[in-house]
C-alpha cells in the first residue's frame, strides 16, 4: 500500500497536468519546468504505482485505466491542498494569472466569451480563460475535482453539489437571410412549415424538447439538412433560403455580421434558461466568486 507520504506533492502537480493537457510539453510549459523535468516526474511516478500511467498516442499522452482511476480524486486533493494553502489570501484581478475553465456549448462561447474576454483584458490582463465541452454525466466529476472552475448555460438536471445563480431566459426564434420571403408578410405555421428547413440535431436537453415541437408542426422527418451543432448555423442560412430555429441571442449575435434576420416562430417552443453553475467546495473560493461576479455584472437580466 502507498502512503501519502510516499509520494512527493510535485509528482502530483504534474500528473494532474499531464492527464488534463495529454502533452508532455504543454504540461511542462503550464508547470514551469523543462520537459525532461516533466519526464523523470512520471518515471518516479510510474515506479511508485507499477503502471505506465500515461501511453504515448498519435492524439497525446493517454491516461491509462488506473490513471483514470486516479484522475479525480488526486485532482479533487490537489484543489483541497490549494484552498488550504490560500484560504487567508484575496484575489487580485489586476495582478493574477489564474486560469479558469468554463465549460459551456458551442452557442454560449458564441454570446459569452467574445465580451467576457474584452472584459478580462480590461481588469485581468494576465488571467487565461478557457472553455471545454463537458457532458452532464462527467460536470460534477469535473467541477468537483476544481478541473472546471464554472459552468455556463442551460444546463439541466445537474447535481445537487453545484450551485447555481439565473442569468436570462430566452425564446427560440426563426433565422433566415435578409431578403427570404418569410420576412415578408405574416409567418403563418403554413408557410412556415413550408419553407426547407435547417436542423440542429442537438440531442441534449432542453434542445431536444424544440426538435420534438418542431416534428410534432411536420419538420424535421422530411429535413434534409441536418448539423450537430448551432456554429455552423449562420454561415449555411447567410448563403441559402435555409431557415433555422435557434436560441434568440445567438440570432442577435449572428445577424448583423451574416446579415441575417429573426422572427418569432408560430410554434408553442420552450424558452431557454441560462444559469452559472459552480461546485459548493468553491463557493468560498475568491477567484471563483470574483469571475462569477463578472458574468452577473455583464450578462444577468432581471
Amino acid at each position: 500500500m502507498i502512503e501519502a507520504h510516499d509520494i512527493d506533492l510535485n509528482l502530483l502537480a504534474v500528473f494532474q497536468e499531464v492527464y488534463r493537457e495529454r502533452q508532455i510539453s504543454s504540461a511542462a510549459r503550464r508547470l514551469g519546468l523543462s520537459q525532461s523535468a516533466v519526464s523523470n516526474a512520471l518515471a518516479r511516478l510510474r515506479r511508485s504505482f507499477g503502471d505506465e500511467l500515461f501511453v504515448r498516442t498519435a492524439s497525446g499522452m493517454q491516461p491509462t485505466p488506473l490513471a483514470s482511476q486516479m484522475a479525480e480524486p488526486i485532482g479533487a486533493a490537489m484543489a483541497q491542498v490549494a484552498l488550504a494553502l490560500n484560504q487567508r489570501s484575496r484575489f487580485e484581478p489586476a495582478t493574477s494569472n489564474r486560469r479558469f475553465m468554463l465549460a459551456m456549448t458551442d452557442v454560449g462561447e458564441v454570446y459569452f466569451m467574445p465580451t467576457l474576454i474584452e472584459r478580462c483584458r480590461q481588469l485581468a490582463p494576465q488571467v487565461e480563460i478557457s472553455s471545454v465541452r463537458v457532458g452532464m454525466l462527467s460536470l460534477k466529476e469535473e467541477m468537483e475535482g476544481g478541473r472546471v472552475d464554472l459552468a455556463v448555460g442551460p444546463f439541466e438536471d445537474v447535481s445537487e453539489a453545484l450551485y447555481q445563480r439565473h442569468l436570462f431566459r430566452q425564446p427560440f426564434v426563426a433565422m433566415f437571410r435578409k431578403g427570404h420571403p418569410l420576412a415578408r408578410g405574416e409567418l403563418t405555421l403554413a408557410r412556415f412549415a413550408q419553407a426547407e428547413h435547417l436542423l440542429v440535431d442537438a440531442a441534449d436537453s432542453p434542445y431536444d424538447r424544440v426538435n420534438a415541437a418542431l416534428a410534432r408542426a411536420g419538420i424535421g422527418q422530411a429535413t434534409r439538412y441536418r448539423v450537430p451543432h448551432f456554429t455552423a448555423v449562420p454561415y449555411i442560412v447567410s448563403t441559402s433560403d435555409l431557415v433555422v430555429t435557434v436560441p434568440q441571442k445567438l440570432a442577435e449575435r449572428a445577424a448583423v455580421p451574416f446579415g441575417l434576420e429573426w422572427a418569432t416562430p408560430p410554434l408553442d417552443l420552450p424558452p431557454l434558461q441560462t444559469n452559472i453553475f459552480w461546485h459548493r467546495r468553491f463557493n468560498q473560493d475568491p477567484g471563483n466568486q470574483w469571475l462569477r461576479g463578472l458574468l452577473a455584472d455583464v450578462f444577468a437580466e432581471t
